[in-house]
């Protein structure tokens, strides 16, 4: 069985898709990776500006359409990793059961890069669907280190705006996926 990953944003036509596509592009067939909206805007593909980013970063979102996230689509994700606060707790609200493997993506990355040295070691680990259920439960653990912190744990949305928040909102993407990916090799 593959491992199941969701991502989760407004309209699921750029944050969403983006952090979808470069999963996607890094992460081996043990792991299926899709993504949807709260608010889709169903059927539209993922606007030029973001695309170009997703392009030059080795993702692909050509054939992508924007569908709505439903409650079997969270009951049947291993991870759901929503692009801000609020839609983590949108799913949460869908789906009471998803808290525990529901976090924002820059959470993730954040909770990942605490992770003691040692603890985890991917190349005991026959795949990615492995490593991502043995490192998610360790990610976990490390909140209580960071609880009583401010954190901003939210991608900006860069959706109607220009091009620099297009930039911004996908710097926060890959910044927030360069320690979960990191800890995977």
């Amino acid at each position: 069985m593959p491992y199941n990953v969701l991502t989760v944003c407004t309209g699921n036509i750029c944050r969403s898709p983006a952090a979808e596509a470069l999963l996607r592009s890094r992460l081996d067939d043990s792991v299926r990776v899709a993504s949807a909206g709260t608010g889709a805007l169903v059927g539209h593909p993922v606007p030029d500006r973001m695309a170009e980013l997703v392009s030059a970063a080795g993702g692909d979102v050509t054939r992508f359409a924007a569908r709505q996230a439903t409650p079997a689509m969270i009951q049947e994700a291993d991870l759901i990793l929503a692009l801000t606060v609020r839609h983590r707790a949108w799913v949460v609200d869908q789906v009471p059961a998803a808290v525990r493997r529901t976090l924002t993506l820059r959470e993730l990355g954040r909770l990942v890069s605490t992770i003691p040295p040692g603890t985890f070691d991917p190349s005991a680990l026959p795949d990615d669907a492995a490593r991502l259920t043995e490192l998610v439960p360790l990610a976990l653990g490390e909140r209580r280190r960071h609880a009583g912190r401010p954190h901003d744990d939210d991608v900006v949305d860069p959706y109607g705006r220009s091009g620099s928040a297009y930039r911004a909102s996908f710097e926060q993407i890959t910044s927030g996926l360069t320690p979960i990916l990191r800890a995977l090799s």
